[in-house]
């Protein structure tokens, strides 16, 4: 008798097993698109979607722990957990109600932010459409404009407005769709990093705004990112997901299908198509202390995916 073997993922640098049927949602929830995962220092994973209630709560095995955030049915998008002062926070953006949302890991909302006092850049048909949050050292935030129009809005901690930069277009520092924003600290200062997803690159610049550099090889559509040590996870859009080293170059792709994204009517394809060791349209994704991998998918019903180092 024979062992069937787990479906497995990326190359021989690096390669995960699957973790079947990981998600274990009661009977009587269930998942809209799935578009952001985060995982706090318990290891207890938390999924943001756009069904109602919004915050699925899981443990590492999968088991269903709690739900909230029905105030963010229908518009659940950006979502990162934050480390401060011994506790942790989230931090979500709600693309359709144009806000950016703090909260404890309670639902407890602390802070919200809503379109920048910018009438130069947003007036009633030119949208502010927040599509992620990110949070510096000294509890500074910033906010990616990816669905409006291209701009990263930087704030206190207090969420008081200091600077902005970018605007669409495709030179050096202008974005189309910062779709992702991430502060990274691998070198030992911090740097901000952004998924100009529009564009099929990241840009990465100072605090103050200022471009330093571009990154173009190994990527299709960078969504947000994910650090864990050294290393950069990212979900690209178009099908996979990618690990950088710390110097930004490629480990490997896990679950990539180059057929997916030009299928008719993608993401949502027919369930016959979907298969266990390739993804179709990543969203969000994570890691946790064992170096488990934890994605989250682009789709009407929601995909969540569990990966173990093999």
């Amino acid at each position: 008798m024979t062992t069937r073997k787990l479906p497995q993922f990326g190359n021989t640098a690096r390669s995960y097993d699957l973790v079947p049927g990981w998600a274990k949602l009661p009977a009587h929830l269930e998942f809209g698109y799935t578009h952001g995962i985060v995982v706090d220092q318990q290891d207890n994973v938390y999924v943001f979607h756009t069904g109602k209630p919004s915050i699925f709560k899981f443990d590492q095995t999968g088991e269903f722990q709690a739900a909230w955030g029905e105030e963010f049915e229908g518009g659940a998008h950006g979502f990162y957990l934050h480390k401060e002062h011994n506790s942790e926070y989230l931090f979500i953006t709600d693309t359709a109600r144009g806000n950016v949302v703090k909260m404890d890991l309670s639902g407890n909302h602390l802070l919200t932010l809503g379109t920048p006092d910018r009438p130069d850049l947003y007036n009633e048909e030119l949208k502010y459409i927040p599509t992620d949050v990110a949070v510096s050292a000294n509890g500074d935030i910033f906010v990616s404009d990816g669905y409006g129009q291209s701009w990263i809005h930087h704030y206190t901690a207090a969420g008081e407005y200091i600077r902005s930069w970018g605007g669409k277009g495709t030179e050096l520092g202008q974005l189309n769709c910062p779709h992702g924003i991430s502060i990274d600290v691998r070198s030992g200062i911090e740097e901000v990093y952004v998924a100009d997803r529009g564009n099929h690159r990241i840009q990465v610049f100072t605090l103050q705004g200022n471009f330093k550099r571009v990154i173009v090889d190994d990527m299709d559509q960078p969504c947000s990112f994910y650090y864990h040590g050294e290393e950069l996870f990212f979900p690209d859009l178009n099908s996979r997901v990618t690990i950088f080293d710390k110097n930004d170059r490629l480990i490997c792709h896990l679950g990539e299908d180059q057929q997916a994204y030009k299928q008719t009517g993608w993401p949502n394809l027919p369930k016959s198509y979907y298969c266990d060791n390739k993804f179709s349209s990543p969203h969000g994704v994570c890691v946790d202390s064992k170096g488990s991998v934890y994605i989250a998918e682009w789709i009407i019903d929601g995909r969540v995916t569990k990966l173990t180092l093999a």
